[in-house]
């Protein structure tokens, strides 16, 4: 199952003996930061984690929680057996239109689509790392090279926070363990193509996800982290949605998975 597979584009969970989820976090640091101190009390040797996308948007904490992000994983490859690669992070929604917002110079109407990605929770990220509507809506409508220089200054404000550009440069569509078994994505698939041709349908094709009606490409489970309508754990025959609303009021939510796809252990904060 994993021959083939694009190590660039997927994350491969090796040599799991079970694996931990965590759900949308939109912004909510302090969620974050007591979600990983049960975590670090209940992580185990051979246990793999893997953060489902959404970490930034709509909540106002974007730079406290990418910075959380780093240091949990420092502190966990810091132990024994464990490797970078034993930490995956997914790209969701919201850092697939921060990517598009950096290259928004490249857009067709880009004032429209700015708009459009504001409402859809960006403002807040936006002005994390320095930017204001105003002035963006102002650029977006003043040439593709005033906007060049604007998107720039963006990309310069998240140099300057340590980790932060190396973090998204590295997100994943979807990872996987490599005994095949578990697939875990942002917000759902197409159950119609393969693997590798989902394209945008990771991040925006949520509709009847939970209405999985065999394994997808023999995965025993496949496991979200986003739903747009934050309806907490929701586990169907072949899926498991994780998403308890974090960032709307909800809890922030992990679950760790045993190979066979069952829930082992679950913490809300």
């Amino acid at each position: 199952m994993l021959a083939g597979v694009d190590r660039d584009k997927f994350a491969v969970l090796r040599g799991a003996r079970r694996v931990w989820a965590v759900g949308a976090i939109h912004g909510e640091a302090a969620r974050l930061t007591a979600l990983h101190e049960q975590l670090g009390e209940r992580f185990l040797a051979g246990d793999r984690l893997v953060y489902l996308g959404n970490y930034i948007g709509h909540g106002r904490a974007v730079l406290e929680t990418i910075d959380e992000l780093l240091l949990f994983r420092r502190q966990l490859i810091a132990a024994p057996g464990m490797h970078v690669c034993d930490v995956a992070y997914l790209r969701g929604q919201q850092e697939e239109m921060w990517h598009k917002m950096l290259q928004l110079h490249l857009a067709v109407g880009p004032a429209e689509v700015l708009t459009w990605m504001l409402e859809q929770g960006l403002r807040e990220t936006l002005a994390a790392y320095g930017g204001d509507e105003k002035t963006a809506l102002r650029r977006a409508r003043s040439g593709a090279l005033e906007l060049a220089r604007w998107t720039n200054g963006l990309r310069q404000n998240m140099q300057a926070r340590d980790g932060h550009v190396e973090l998204t440069s590295s997100l994943r569509r979807a990872a996987l363990s490599d005994d095949g078994a578990l697939l875990f994505v942002h917000a759902g698939i197409d159950a119609a193509r393969p693997l590798d041709a989902q394209g945008d349908a990771f991040w925006w094709n949520s509709a009847d996800f939970s209405a999985l009606e065999a394994p997808f490409a023999g995965y025993v489970r496949v496991v979200r982290g986003f739903d747009p309508e934050h309806g907490g754990v929701q586990v169907a025959p072949f899926s498991t949605t994780i998403d308890s609303g974090c960032g709307f009021g909800g809890p922030l939510t992990s679950v760790c998975f045993g190979l066979d796809g069952e829930e082992v252990e679950r913490i809300e904060v």
